[in-house]
């Protein structure tokens, strides 16, 4: 099987899984969306995504449920039956195993969980085959929307890298499964972020590109092992968002974006650029809505 065949073939499977959580999932459903046998299947899942079918949907399950758990008043019971778990005991088991307590506990605590967060094959093959050269080249410019907003005095929890200068450079550092343990943690102000520090932010020994979460200044919550927490004072963002995207288009999105970046003048809006005063952030790529990144800005006084 050529290499763009077997990731296409994975990308099917992985799409029937988010499509199909909540039914009962078979190995010959799976493969009759590859389109190959069960066997050759399973084993280019496995190859590809380092899970199982089993293992992966197992997991995506759980997580599914411990986001329900930790955001609505609901029974356990009833997420385990909603994510196709025959018990209450089975599910209690399982939930156990992956996140290491009762689903009961985490009811009642909600600490930060290593969420499983898996990312579409397809698109992560095309990171790697296109890189981020060729991302910064091929760029044609759209309309992007741009405002300025007010971010309050709060903290970041945040993950640190050691010499990564961008996301793929940070996986490679520090592992692609940050993103899940930012997502758990129910006091964020608002979606998980990936951020460029200024060196009064980072420390001499750490990253430029880190990910973390934002939460309230009065926080006073668990951090996760391995990761820290800083203070984030009061600043402006100039926030750009491009256009709505097809999703396997997402690099030429960002390149878009990029562009507009790099030419904008702030200072004809009143503002000029204050890196200093915070991170540089991007929130995760997502289609329906356009690529966004926001940089930290302060008004002229005029």
């Amino acid at each position: 099987m050529k290499g763009w065949e077997k990731i296409n073939a994975v990308q099917r499977m992985q799409d029937y899984i988010e499509g199909h959580i909540n039914e009962n999932i078979t190995l010959k459903k799976l493969a009759k969306a590859a389109g190959y046998s069960p066997w050759h299947s399973a084993r280019i899942f496995k190859e590809l995504t380092e899970k199982t079918p089993f293992e992966y949907i197992r997991a995506l399950r759980l997580s599914r449920a411990a986001i329900r758990i930790r955001d609505e008043d609901i029974k356990i019971i009833d997420v385990a039956f909603d994510f196709v778990f025959d018990s209450h005991e089975g599910f209690t088991r399982a939930f156990s195993k992956q996140f290491g307590m009762a689903p009961s506990y985490y009811s009642k605590n909600t600490p930060p969980l290593k969420l499983f967060m898996p990312n579409r094959i397809r698109d992560y093959y095309l990171s790697l085959q296109k890189g981020e050269d060729t991302m910064c080249k091929e760029s044609k410019v759209n309309t992007v929307f741009v405002q300025v907003i007010d971010r309050p005095d709060r903290k970041l929890i945040l993950k640190r890298g050691i010499k990564a200068t961008h996301y793929f450079e940070y996986c490679e550092e520090v592992g692609c499964n940050v993103w899940g343990i930012l997502t758990s943690i129910k006091e964020a102000m608002y979606e998980p972020i990936g951020m460029w520090l200024p060196q009064n932010f980072r420390g001499p020994d750490a990253s430029v590109y880190s990910q973390g979460v934002e939460v309230p200044k009065d926080y006073s919550g668990i951090v996760p092992e391995g990761f820290d927490i800083i203070d984030l004072p009061p600043c402006k963002m100039m926030v750009f968002q491009g256009q709505p995207y097809e999703d396997e288009k997402f690099e030429e999105a960002i390149a878009e974006l990029w562009e507009v970046m790099k030419n904008y003048k702030p200072e004809i809006y009143g503002f000029m650029w204050a890196d200093e005063d915070g991170p540089k952030i991007q929130l995760e790529p997502q289609g329906y809505r356009g690529y966004i990144e926001a940089r930290p800005v302060r008004q002229l006084n005029r």
